[in-house]
């Protein structure tokens, strides 16, 4: 399989950012409600079914939202209304106590369930004993605590493949597209990333500017007949 295990979402509830999805390379979008804040997008189900209607119209193969709820009855409640969206939508719920427990009764029901706000990589151990799809580490943001996220992360990674577990660390908090270098050679193979990030990978300036000079040179030699170049007829 040439894509091997690679992920790639786009991080944005901005729907004018899903144009990334174009290229093809992304595999789906992800947001959260501070993400939904930032866009002016209401939190409930209906705007998040109406964003997800929108995402998959764009190509997405799945689409990440957030349960919200100050215990584990409303997080699981508001994480079934979710989940009944679409079989592509993925429920993230956060690794508090609450949102374990959450997400261990919506994973029984087969909800599909990303574990987010991942910060230490022992709570990784927590979301694969929950038996979820996914779990988000935050990289930029545990370097911005003094940790040495890209270490974190990929000791995360070990310990799920340590385990035996198909669950994904989903990488999230990506400010360099170093990072993800880094990561996908240590083993990393699925990355949420901010619509900057997501054009960083595609706007290599040497690449862009070999593109460019083909693009001259093509252009300079259509008017070139066989004779010119001494095909023989």
């Amino acid at each position: 399989e040439l894509k091997g295990e690679s992920r790639l979402f786009v991080d944005s509830a901005e729907v004018s950012a899903w144009n990334l999805l174009d290229l093809g390379i992304f595999y789906g979008v992800t947001t959260n409600p501070v993400l939904l804040e930032r866009a002016g997008v209401g939190c409930s189900v209906e705007s998040l079914r109406e964003m997800a209607d929108a995402a998959f119209s764009l190509g997405a193969r799945e689409f990440m939202c957030q349960a919200w709820g100050q215990t584990a009855l409303q997080m699981m409640e508001t994480g079934e209304q979710l989940a009944s969206i679409d079989s592509r939508v993925v429920v993230k719920v956060p690794l508090t106590g609450p949102g374990i427990q959450a997400a261990t009764a919506l994973a029984r029901k087969g909800v599909r369930v990303c574990a987010t706000g991942c910060y230490a990589p022992h709570q990784v151990i927590t979301a694969v004993a929950a038996g979820a799809e996914y779990v988000a580490p935050y990289l930029g943001r545990m370097n911005d605590a003094g940790k040495d996220g890209v270490e974190a992360v990929a000791k995360m990674q070990q310990i799920v493949d340590g385990m035996g577990s198909r669950t994904r660390v989903l990488v999230a908090s990506v400010r360099e597209v170093e990072q993800m270098e880094e990561l996908a050679a240590r083993g990393c193979t699925t990355f949420t990333v901010s619509p900057c990030i997501g054009k960083a990978l595609v706007e290599e300036e040497q690449t862009m500017a070999a593109a460019a000079d083909f693009e001259r040179a093509a252009e300079a030699m259509k008017g070139v007949g066989k004779k010119q170049i001494g095909f023989a007829l």
